[in-house]
C-alpha cells in the first residue's frame, strides 16, 4: 500500500518551482518502470510550462490548484482548480496562467 499527502507535496513543489531558474518542479507519486500506471505531481510558477512534446501515452491531467491551458493542435483548453482534462493522443504542450499544480496521470502500454 502506497499513501502521499499531495497537498503537502504541491506546496513544498510550488515552493522550489519559485526558486528554480525552469519555474516548474514535479515528482513521481505512484509509478515505476515495471508499472503500467505514472502519476506525476508537477508544480508551475505562472507562465511558466512544458515545450511541446509527443504524446507519452493515455494521460489525464488533475488540476490540483491554479489555472492552465492545454494546447493539443490546433485546439486549446483552460483547466481550473478540480478540473480533469483528457490528454490527446497527440502533440501537446502545457501552460500556467496562474501559480499551479497539477497531477499528470498516464497509462503505459
Amino acid at each position: 500500500m502506497h499513501q502521499a499527502n499531495v497537498a503537502a507535496l504541491s506546496r513544498r513543489l510550488l515552493a522550489t518551482a519559485a526558486a528554480h531558474h525552469s519555474r516548474r518542479a514535479g515528482e513521481t507519486v505512484y509509478g515505476a518502470h515495471e508499472t503500467t500506471l505514472h502519476q506525476t505531481v508537477i508544480a508551475l510558477v505562472k507562465g511558466a510550462g512544458l515545450a511541446e512534446h509527443e504524446s507519452p501515452g493515455e494521460a489525464t491531467l488533475q488540476v490540483l490548484t491554479g489555472r492552465v491551458r492545454l494546447v493539443a493542435g490546433d485546439r486549446s483548453e483552460e483547466g481550473l482548480e478540480g478540473d480533469l482534462l483528457v490528454i490527446p493522443p497527440v502533440r501537446h504542450s502545457l501552460e500556467a496562467l496562474d501559480d499551479s499544480v497539477v497531477l499528470l496521470t498516464v497509462a503505459r502500454g
